[in-house]
């Protein structure tokens, strides 16, 4: 059973609140934050991890992938361009009871991560529906608009990634079928990375699908 909590949601009319349950675990989502559809559960229900992972979530959205990663790890980095959902991902994760395992920061993906920081996972179901120029100016579209080809973020975050990962550690990407797939895989190779895909489901005109990508074959013990 859900631990009882003590904990009031905002109840300003100019910040409308959404509430949503995953397993035991209660999240609000507020105003001009993404609100976790099909790829966010896809890539929670793919979330093995060990207990002392350091973990990084990029695009932490209402926080719901770094509060899972950081009821089973030792520690989360979470981060997000967009300063209502670091607000929001903040409050669930003292909701959740995590707030003290949690570092949740602001910023354009690795601009806030520490030089030389690395991470056993690191966690992004980033933004990937091809867009027009002019269809991500709210933060709503930024949360799901990937630019021409939808590929504007992946691409960044696929050649970034790589120095902020630990030898062992583990990229877990949500991304869809519309947006190449397999330019994906060849991206995060040509970074030095082993990448397939371990999960996908098909929702509606895609596929969505989770690529995992690490610097060796995983034959850790979850």
């Amino acid at each position: 059973m859900p631990e009882e909590l003590e904990f009031s949601p905002p109840k300003l009319s100019t910040e409308p609140v959404r509430k949503f349950f995953f397993n035991d675990y209660v999240f609000y989502v507020l105003e001009n934050v993404y609100e976790p559809a099909e790829d966010t559960f896809l890539l929670a229900k793919n979330l093995l991890l060990n207990k002392n992972d350091f973990i990084l979530d990029m695009g932490t959205g209402c926080g719901i992938l770094g509060i899972l990663a950081a009821k089973k790890a030792r520690s989360v980095v979470a981060v997000d361009i967009n300063p209502y959902a670091v607000r929001c991902a903040k409050m669930n994760a003292k909701l959740n009871r995590v707030k003290r395992k949690m570092n949740i920061l602001r910023g354009d993906l690795f601009q806030p991560i520490k030089e030389g920081e690395k991470f056993d996972v690191i966690l992004f179901n980033s933004p990937y529906l091809p867009s027009e120029s002019g269809e991500y100016e709210t933060w709503i579209e930024k949360a799901w608009a990937g630019g021409l080809g939808g590929r504007e973020l992946i691409d960044r975050f696929a050649l970034e990634a790589s120095r902020h990962l630990e030898l062992h550690g583990r990229i877990l990407l949500v991304q869809s079928t519309l947006s190449d797939v397999d330019k994906t895989m060849q991206t995060l190779e040509k970074a030095g990375l082993l990448a397939r895909v371990i999960a996908e489901e098909k929702v509606a005109f895609e596929t969505i699908v989770v690529i995992e990508a690490g610097f060796e074959k995983h034959k850790r013990s979850i």
